[in-house]
């Protein structure tokens, strides 16, 4: 095929150009989605940024809050009690939940901290010294669990993001500079050669038109010509049996007398078949 550029190997046909129209509307539609898909998602991932940027932040201000609580326990304990903590323990009081989260057709995991009232395994800690110390470090030390879940949630959510946005960006690019200059170049490519075929098209229809003429023409002088030749013909045929019907009708009206007769008689003598030289006693007057 001639012009093939960066355009797909397809005949130009109309029912090929109606499909690369619908294929350029639908990549058309799918650039505009995955565009506006990327833009959320990006948005979403910004925010996660920022809140990944605060929890951390927290996370390190709670830690040092949770490092001077144990301290403080240790001092006023005066041993380490992790032990006592980990023998009275028997039901985990500090739970995560996990569920899901759509953002734009991508399902982020999202997880959540739940603390049991009922379940206080360890209330008795701490009974003999420490025990004020003790329950502060537990609430320090929840908050700081709580603080890890939530920014252990949000590192997911920013590594799934950030995969997702570079596989939607790399969609967007191809439709955007690939696909639709492609099908683009396509249609145009069809277009061109339709408008050559119904160009050829009217020429070959116009010079049938021609030829027809031609021969209608030429057809038109050989009637007229036949017919003035036939007129002729008749005119002459009139003419011709009008004198004869006169010849005929002074024959009629014309009566011979005896000389006229004796002078055909003579004539009819004088042919050398004529019976009248071999049977002469045959004629009457």
């Amino acid at each position: 095929m001639s012009g093939a550029g960066n355009r797909e190997q397809v005949f130009p046909t109309r029912m090929t150009l109606g499909l690369m129209k619908g294929k350029l509307k639908g990549a058309q539609q799918g650039h505009s989605l995955l565009k506006r898909k990327s833009e959320a998602l990006t948005k979403r991932f910004r925010d996660i940024t920022q809140r990944i940027d605060e929890a951390k932040r927290k996370m390190g201000r709670v830690m040092q809050t949770a490092a001077f609580s144990l301290a403080e326990v240790q001092y006023a304990t005066g041993d380490n009690i992790g032990y006592q903590v980990q023998e009275s323990v028997q039901k985990a009081r500090f739970q995560v939940k996990a569920k899901q989260e759509n953002v734009s057709g991508v399902y982020l995991p999202t997880f959540e901290s739940y603390i049991n009232e009922d379940i206080n395994d360890f209330k008795l800690t701490g009974l003999g010294r420490g025990g004020q110390q003790v329950q502060r470090a537990k609430l320090v030390y929840t908050k700081a669990v709580e603080t890890l879940v939530e920014l252990a949630s949000l590192q997911t959510a920013f590594i799934i993001l950030d995969e997702v946005i570079k596989v939607t960006n790399r969609r967007v690019n191809a439709i955007e500079h690939v696909i639709i200059p492609r099908t683009e170049n396509t249609i145009s490519y069809i277009n061109s050669e339709l408008d050559e075929l119904d160009r050829e098209e009217f020429y070959r229809l116009k010079k049938v038109q021609e030829k027809k003429q031609e021969a209608a023409a030429l057809s038109e002088v050989e009637d007229k010509e036949r017919l003035e030749a036939a007129q002729a013909a008749a005119a002459a045929a009139a003419t011709n049996g009008k004198a004869g019907d006169e010849k005929l009708i002074r024959n009629l009206n014309h009566i011979p007398d005896e000389a006229e007769i004796q002078k055909e008689v003579e004539k009819l003598a004088i042919a050398d078949d004529d019976i009248l030289k071999e049977n002469e006693d045959d004629v009457i007057f």
